[in-house]
């Protein structure tokens, strides 16, 4: 066996065994929809300075919001209920009293000069009232000024080991410029007194409580202070309650102090029927999906199918060994890597078959087939791994969430496609049987089809300006039903009512989630949420659609009481949607940059013009529709945007690979036969893909048949737009802004011109 597959196969046995042993020990983790959680209603509390109002009840939700991202649980829930209450929701928490403990306290970090020290039971002061007597070490009370420096000026905080001076667990803290001028401008007033005056000390005070007050170096000079904008923390710290303390401080404090009213667990919003009929969906269009693949490219499809195999069981363990939350728009994630998987599979096929075509022995078309696919795989998944890789670095909850399983997916469908699938394809090549028998191989399936679109297909770019109207149209359209009758946003992004039931009887929450979509109340949210208990979420109703959501629940769980009936706030808050609208800006800004390098601008503006085309029409075809437009709606659009993409890049490989050898061909004609090229590549992806996407929206239920439709109208219109918005597009820029020509060499000279190679970094030179 050659080198080259030794290493491949050495390389997949120990990911392969990586992964089983994984799977065998570690379990996914996962989300509210699919597995339910701990609920924690918390209502904020009045203080003598502070009255809650909605402004301070929403800080206090965006304070909450950064201590539990700090806490490590994935993708949690938090909304307002009424005008003083939160509900956080949390996933995969075992300990839910710990993390109560840590996001429930006020954290109101202060930093005090000390005027005097003296032991404890002294006598009460009668003074300023400013003054604050606080216990300080055992036996003692320390006597503090007006704060100096508060919690708010903390910029930076992190628990670490000081080895280079104190050998303990310190926690570190930087100021905020403001900040850092207020510390240095206290501690050069306590600099001035001797090493062991009481007021040389500097007292640090969380929560009305004083938990460390050291005494200023004695390098310190009076008058200057500690400059510089840090400092740390010392006190009895072990690591944990070091790093403790400093995620804390990082979150920031609540305005109010927050009592727990309830606590307890929930189920999961998608129900277990639902669950069990996404699975089963999931692997009746895998099925559908191996056969089609083993039906046109048979023994290459086998490879496939067992290259898709090991991409699902490698992606889960990678998954389960982060500590990953996996949630509906994490899957959404999984379904576009496993339709770049198919695809990058379907480019090696593709291209074997047309070097076979061409003459070449069949081991040869494999090794040709992998190389010359090569560059439209690195492409498409590498900008849909900077995308994934944005979303994860600055956006947070769901579309975080799909950040991290999309970045996954793509990096392991390059492995299972270029090295698996490679592999195999290599072993099966060097089979003798199979040298005089191609058609094992799927050789000439297809083949047909391909000699005529390569002899006589039609000229599909001659109507450019048709296609580019017909586009312009359907955006117009479906724009339109933006406006009116507009979108129907649900509970996630407006809020709405919470109601809860008590029911003398179990209830089945597929067919309550039934009953109320017949009844006229699609994407309510359903949870159990102990024995006997219902919560549902919902649009705002009226008096007569309440009555009509109580005997709706009434009619399956009998005898019903409304436990409680408020209003709650949107879970996708303003600050979480302004941090996803920036993370996809950042994205698709990223995704045109190297779209620009790699081929022309020309061609990145006609990639991200068709995804926006893609975008528009599928927003108007729900908004036709009335389909709610929620969290799950949401992950499906940042699926349709990374097909969309990857679609385009594929063809404008192909261009550029047509261009490099044909330089005088005029652009039309060599876009005309990229597309065609490419046509038997679009058609088995999209097949691929649809086969799972139809199973889904067929047998998933009412909760999934609107996330698999989304997909599915992405996938036709991704498909559409890639030949006939993208590619008509970049003839239209092109034309209109040529590639520099490169200048003539010198007369006489014996430099030979270069000739344009597949690889070359423009596309339309």
């Amino acid at each position: 066996m050659p080198r080259v597959s030794r290493w491949r196969l050495f390389l997949t046995l120990i990911v392969v065994g990586g992964a089983v042993y994984v799977m065998a020990t570690i379990p996914v983790q996962l989300g509210l929809d699919l597995r339910g959680g701990t609920q924690i209603l918390l209502e904020a509390q009045d203080t003598a300075e502070v009255t809650v109002d909605p402004e301070v009840t929403e800080r206090t939700l965006e304070v909450l919001r950064r201590r539990v991202d700090a806490y490590g649980v994935a993708e949690p829930t938090l909304q307002v209920s009424g005008d003083n209450r939160i509900i956080i929701e949390l996933p995969g928490v075992t300990d839910p009293d710990e993390a109560l403990e840590l996001i429930g306290q006020t954290a109101q970090l202060t930093f005090h000069p000390v005027l005097d020290s003296r032991p404890a039971g002294a006598e009460p002061l009668d003074g300023e009232p400013d003054v604050l007597v606080l216990p300080g070490d055992p036996g003692e009370e320390l006597v503090l000024g007006p704060t100096a420096v508060s919690g708010e000026e903390v910029d930076t905080a992190a628990g670490t080991f000081d080895s280079q001076g104190t050998g303990v667990w310190v926690v570190s803290i930087g100021f905020r410029s403001g900040g850092g001028q207020a510390w240095a401008n206290l501690t050069a007033e306590a600099a001035c007194f001797p090493a062991f005056d009481p007021r040389r000390r500097v007292a640090i005070v969380l929560d009305s409580q004083v938990i460390s007050s050291p005494g200023v170096a004695g390098n310190v000079a009076c008058n200057v202070g500690i400059t510089g904008g840090n400092t740390i923390i010392t006190g009895n710290f072990d690591q944990e309650s070091a790093e403790e303390l400093a995620l804390l401080i990082r979150a920031g404090a609540l305005p109010v102090p927050v009592e727990v009213i309830e606590q307890g667990t929930i189920g999961p919003s998608l129900g277990e029927a639902a669950i069990a009929a996404s699975v089963e969906a999931a692997i009746i269009g895998g099925l559908l999906t191996i056969l089609y693949m083993i039906a046109f490219y048979r023994l290459m499809g086998v490879a496939a199918a067992l290259s898709l195999l090991v991409y699902g069981s490698v992606s889960y363990a990678v998954l389960a060994w982060m500590g990953a939350t996996l949630t509906l728009p994490g899957i959404a994630g999984f379904v576009l890597a496993i339709g770049m998987a198919v695809d990058a599979n379907v480019l090696v096929y593709e291209r074997a078959k047309e070097e076979f075509n061409d003459g070449a022995p069949l081991g040869e078309a494999v090794t040709v087939g992998f190389k010359k696919a090569w560059s439209a795989i690195a492409d498409a998944n590498v900008t849909t791994l900077i995308a994934a890789m944005l979303l994860f670095a600055y956006a947070s909850g769901a579309v975080r969430g799909f950040g991290v399983t999309l970045s996954v997916g793509v990096v392991v469908s390059m492995f299972s496609a270029l090295v698996v699938t490679r592999l195999m394809l290599e072993l099966l090549s060097r089979i003798p049987a199979l040298q005089g028998h191609p058609g094992l191989m799927g050789m000439h399936v297809g083949r047909r089809f391909q000699s005529w679109l390569r002899e006589s297909g039609p000229d599909l770019m001659a109507r450019s300006k048709m296609w580019l109207i017909i586009s312009a149209a359907a955006v117009v359209v479906a724009g339109a039903g933006l406006v009116w009758p507009g979108p129907n946003y649900g509970v996630e992004f407006l809020g709405g009512q919470l109601f809860e039931f008590s029911t003398s009887e179990p209830v089945d929450v597929d067919e309550l989630r039934s009953t109320l979509t017949a009844g006229g109340l699609p994407g309510a949210l359903i949870q159990e949420s102990g024995h006997g208990t219902i919560i549902i979420r919902s649009g705002q109703l009226n008096s007569a659609q309440e009555q009509a959501l109580e005997a709706a629940v009434a009619e399956i769980a009998g005898e019903v009481t409304v436990v409680r009936d408020q209003f709650v706030g949107p879970t996708l808050g303003a600050e979480l949607r302004n941090r996803a609208l920036m993370a996809l800006g950042l994205a698709l800004a990223a995704q045109l940059a190297y779209l620009a390098i790699r081929f022309r601008w020309t061609t990145g503006l006609s990639a991200v013009a068709a995804m926006f085309h893609d975008v528009i029409i599928l927003l108007g075809v729900f908004a036709w529709l009335g389909k709610t437009f929620d969290g799950v709606f949401l992950a499906s659009l940042l699926t349709v945007i990374g097909y969309s993409i990857n679609d385009s890049v594929v063809i404008f490989d192909r261009i550029r690979e047509r261009r490099a050898a044909n330089p005088e061909s005029p652009m039309a004609g060599i876009a005309n036969e990229a597309c065609l090229q490419t046509i038997p590549r679009t058609v088995n992806t999209g097949m691929g893909a649809l086969l799972i996407l139809i199973a889904l929206f067929v047998l998933g239920g009412d909760t999934l048949s609107d996330f698999a439709l989304a997909l599915i109208i992405g996938t036709v219109v991704g498909s559409y737009s890639s030949i006939f918005t993208a590619t008509p597009i970049a003839i239209a820029l092109e034309n209109r802004f040529p590639a520099p020509v490169p200048e003539p060499e010198p007369s006489g000279s014996r430099r030979t011109a270069r000739p344009k190679r597949p690889g070359d970094r423009r596309i339309f030179e």
